[in-house]
């Protein structure tokens, strides 16, 4: 894997007809957010060539609008980046990595927060993108990673959603 790009799903519905935290949609403004996402990937040149999906429904959302800008990549939806801690999301990525050059993760936090925090200190980002990225990863939220040969972590892009969308 050379690139890794996280992707916190947009911004979900506060509750699902159902009950059940797996079912919530994304919001009308997650919607707005998911596919601004897509297009600010595509406009960067981050397309993935592999997409690792938590299954719940407002991360295959997210990834189903922000795919319409950076069509092409092959889809896995993973049961195990459902709620993931840090390390988990790692693995999964670091597995699929062995076989794409750029790996995205649509899925949740705090997992998505803690590894991209991780991986920023781990990799001497600049004190202002790490504080940026500690204090706050919100809905909709890309933390974009590009790996050397040591497996070593350099953020290459960190971008919120714009509100008002």
């Amino acid at each position: 894997m050379d690139r890794l790009i996280l992707l916190r799903h947009a911004k979900a519905e506060s509750e699902a007809p159902s009950g059940d935290d797996f079912d919530r949609a994304l919001a009308p403004r997650g919607q707005r957010e998911a596919r601004a996402v897509g297009m600010q990937l595509a406009a960067l040149g981050l397309r993935p060539d592999l997409a690792l999906v938590s299954p719940a429904a407002r991360t295959r959302e997210t990834w189903e609008l922000a795919e319409l800008s950076v069509a092409g990549a092959a889809v896995k939806f993973e049961p195990a980046l459902y709620n993931a801690e840090a390390g988990a999301i790692r693995k999964i990525a670091e597995k699929a990595g062995a076989t794409a050059r750029t790996v995205m993760v649509v899925a949740h936090n705090p997992g998505l927060q803690e590894l991209a925090v991780r991986l920023m200190r781990d990799g001497a980002a600049p004190a202002d993108l790490l504080s940026r990225a500690h204090r706050h990863f919100p809905p909709g939220a890309v933390a974009v990673f590009d790996f050397d040969e040591a497996g070593g972590a350099t953020v290459h892009q960190l971008f919120y959603p714009e509100r008002g969308l």
